[in-house]
């Protein structure tokens, strides 16, 4: 083999050998840690103690602010995906239509709040919530002093309280709220898609035998755009499994009172940075990376029903 040829039979390894090495030392490593230390006990980067399943144990059996952050988790994703969903869809169906007007201009207003990112939309709502001087409070306060002067039955002297504390007492509510704002407008830009793909011949078919307008969204609609709904519904499942930052920012870092606002990831957070225990937090994420799994295998299963 000559020297040249060589040379030639190597560059090819050199070329995807930066990207290898960054991916083991930057994913394969960290992986491979966060597996060891999910069997760890630990105390700060430098003490270990192997301690089996025990983290795992501890997370089923002894710790309730974990269930607590599971339960808010699940309460989060039904109301966001109830919300956002068939509102994408809606939205979608109407900016699809020819005789709406200006539809380029209303599809950018619509996804222009996903550009700004999770911190920007918690500050933002932060704000709207705000006790006293918030934008909500000071609108309801405004509307029951009105009330209060021009409706007969409306109760003597009843104004709303301007210092009510909506991520206090609302946190799940307010988070739905802020996340609806957000991903609307980018879950209706995947319906969009969907729509262009749905077959005009059927669509004209349909209507020819007579087939009404609800008929043809649920006859030939529905099934044309179903793969994409389900990977709405999967994106939409595992960005709420990771919510970390707009709970964090809007609720505060321990999920406010009665951690109504703390999210699994929140909960993985505070064990291995505020505690110190990096053990427990790597169990929690390879539960958490464990479920989303699963869900991945299960959104390609109904995905495609008829392959394994």
């Amino acid at each position: 083999m000559s020297k040249k040829f060589r040379s030639t039979a190597l560059m090819p390894y050199l070329f995807v050998a930066p990207f290898v090495v960054s991916f083991v030392v930057f994913v394969v490593y960290p992986l491979g840690q966060s597996v060891v230390l999910a069997f760890m006990q630990t105390n700060g980067p430098k003490t270990r103690q192997f301690v089996g399943l025990d983290n795992f144990s501890w997370l089923f059996t002894q710790d309730p602010d974990f269930w607590k952050s599971v339960l808010n988790i699940i309460l989060y994703t039904a109301g966001s995906m109830l919300i956002q969903l068939p509102a994408s869809l809606g939205l979608a169906l109407l900016l699809n239509r020819k005789d709406i007007k200006a539809r380029g201009f209303w599809r950018m207003i619509f996804f222009a709040p996903i550009l700004v990112g999770l911190v920007f939309v918690a500050i933002i709502f932060g704000l709207l919530f705000a006790p006293n001087n918030g934008l909500i409070n000071d609108a309801l306060y405004q509307a029951t002093l009105m009330f209060d002067r021009v409706i007969p039955f409306y109760p003597d002297g009843w104004v709303f309280d301007r210092e009510f504390r909506w991520t206090a007492e609302y946190a799940m509510p307010a988070m739905i709220i802020a996340s609806f704002w957000m991903y609307v407008g980018f879950n209706m830009i995947y319906f969009l898609a969907a729509l262009q793909n749905v077959s005009k011949d059927l669509m004209e078919a349909a209507e020819v035998d007579g087939a009404g307008p609800w008929q043809r969204f649920l006859n030939v609609t529905v099934p044309a755009i179903r793969p994409v709904g389900t990977f709405v519904v999967l994106l939409s499942f595992i960005g709420s499994v990771q919510l970390f930052e707009l709970p964090y920012l809007l609720v505060g870092p321990d999920g406010g009172p009665g951690k109504k606002g703390l999210t699994p990831v929140m909960h993985l957070f505070s064990k291995g940075f505020d505690a110190g225990d990096l053990g427990y937090a790597s169990a929690i994420g390879w539960l958490i990376a464990v479920v989303l799994f699963g869900v991945a295998l299960l959104q390609k299963k109904l995905s495609n029903p008829g392959t394994d």
